[in-house]
């Protein structure tokens, strides 16, 4: 059998939906043995074999990881399994967020590697995780540096900014106006960051109070501004320095379909939304505001490359996939993993074939999946492992707008 239904793990961190109101859950209740609890939140779906959220063969308690390591050049085709093992070399999740997730970032692989290797409980594997995420709803994140100008104009726009950061803010305000290089504004914007996240607790307590009172009572009917994202964060995460952070980040603004690419190093936080995601097969974060995780400050800061931009450099555009009409494909520049969307209306079908292992999810409508054996239903929230070097047919129900994304090695 070439395509595998699964049943996905759900899991209920405090920053995801109630209940229904959250894809997750409405996802996860296509397995009858799940009851939704509207009191509940509901973050994310798992799928895939990472051992923190293993899915398991719909209606058995067979887990995918068995079937995969049993034969892996068969479930993942010899490539895949040659260069990654006997495991699925990435994982795809569903998100549903309704309160902002920490400022974060995951280490390469070297720094992976280290940081397992000193503090296993904390750094649980030695793999990277790089990750894109591709908006279900329209969806808000920060990710990566704002450009410095934008930076040296909220400098002046909020004193409360600049109080924290006052021992590297005339420095980084120099460097900009003394046309440094690139490498010198990095090493500016890395010192002006470091004093904001490791301001004393009362200070920021302090600022973050006097900032509210003077924009408390702004309202310019934009969520995205400053002003609104202050006060949103800061009724999320009370006196957390992550606040600030709206200064500093980008501010993703993101429709269904527009997806963004967080490579090693790179900073970035979720604000509201839901979204799919895939990363390498990885639990590595590396926390510094908006949670009551573990921060781990002094990593992310040496971390980060401190690479700089416009919001728009983060998205990451898709293409058309190869030999088919309605699908387009999100490839980063990573081996590990490439999403494909198909999109598919009344009576259109379309053929997907791939070297590699998929995991297929359907956000929207009804329809048939066909392999070389059988046909399988498709409705939102059914999810399938398609084993590597199998060609199946995606076919619409009469009536039916059909959306699917498949997660995919390319070898």
């Amino acid at each position: 059998m070439a395509a595998i239904r699964l049943t996905c793990a759900v899991n209920n961190y405090h920053w995801g939906k109630h209940g229904l109101d959250s894809k997750a859950a409405q996802f996860a209740a296509t397995n009858p043995d799940v009851t939704i609890d509207s009191s509940q939140t509901y973050a994310e779906l798992w799928m895939g074999t990472h051992p923190s959220g293993p899915s398991n063969v719909y209606g058995t308690d067979t887990p995918l990881s068995a079937i995969v390591e049993e034969c892996p050049e068969q479930a993942l085709g010899a490539k895949v399994a040659g260069k990654y093992g006997a495991t699925i070399p990435f994982l795809f999740k569903v998100l549903s967020i309704e309160k902002a997730l920490s400022i974060q970032a995951h280490p390469d692989k070297a720094l992976a590697e280290r940081l397992h290797a000193e503090r296993p409980t904390v750094y649980k594997d030695p793999n990277h995780k790089p990750e894109m995420s591709i908006a279900l709803t329209d969806f808000i994140a920060m990710s990566g540096f704002r450009p410095l100008e934008e930076i040296a104009q909220f400098l002046d726009e909020y004193p409360e900014f600049r109080a924290l950061v006052s021992q590297s803010s005339g420095p980084f305000l120099d460097a900009l106006k003394g046309g440094s290089d690139v490498d010198a504004k990095k090493a500016v914007l890395k010192a002006l960051f470091s004093e904001l996240m490791n301001a004393p607790d009362a200070a920021v307590k302090e600022q973050l109070s006097l900032l509210l009172a003077r924009v408390g009572q702004s309202d310019t009917g934009d969520e995205l501004s400053p002003n609104a994202l202050v006060q949103r964060l800061a009724d999320e995460y009370p006196g957390d320095v992550g606040v600030f952070c709206v200064f500093v980040l980008n501010v993703l603004s993101l429709r269904p379909g527009d997806a963004f690419f967080m490579g090693p190093n790179d900073p970035h936080a979720y604000i509201s939304g839901d979204c799919v995601e895939c990363m390498a097969t990885s639990d590595n974060v590396v926390r510094a505001g908006l949670t009551p995780k573990l921060r781990d400050v002094p990593v992310l800061v040496d971390m980060l490359t401190y690479e700089f931009g416009t919001p728009e450099a983060k998205l990451l555009k898709p293409v058309p996939f190869a030999g088919a009409k309605h699908s387009v494909v999100y490839d980063p520049p990573i081996d590990e993993f490439s999403v494909v969307k198909t999109a598919l209306s009344d009576g259109q079908k379309e053929e997907i074939a791939v070297e590699g292992p998929q995991i297929l999810i359907v956000s929207e409508g009804t329809g048939t999946l066909v392999d070389s054996e059988e046909s399988h239903p498709l409705a939102p929230g059914y999810v399938y492992f398609i084993v590597a070097n199998s060609s199946v047919v995606i076919e619409t129900s009469e009536g039916s707008q059909l959306v699917a994304y498949t997660a995919t090695c390319l070898p």
